[in-house]
């Protein structure tokens, strides 16, 4: 079972709200999850984001792998230092 960092989509029709979710790599977008990390809000202005820190490095020690979109939202929140990849 592979352990993936990702994005599942929330909220109303045309009123996105995403949770960042830790998952196994099988199940569907908006199906089981092991753990909520944080969620973000595109529709507020700016952005809101708000990310546990101490459990995505929970999750990345334990050998989770980052979907694109989680990986871009945890860089513009600093997580990953520029030269990472």
């Amino acid at each position: 079972m592979a352990v993936r960092i990702r994005l599942t989509r929330m909220g109303a029709k045309k009123r996105p709200f995403y949770r960042l979710i830790a998952a196994n790599s099988e199940s569907p977008r908006d199906g089981k999850f092991l753990d909520i990390l944080g969620y973000y809000n595109p529709m507020k202005e700016p952005p809101e984001i708000k990310i546990d820190r101490e459990k995505v490095k929970y999750w990345l020690d334990k050998g989770a792998l980052v979907s694109e979109a989680a990986r871009a939202l945890l860089k513009k929140e600093g997580f990953f230092n520029p030269s990472s990849n």
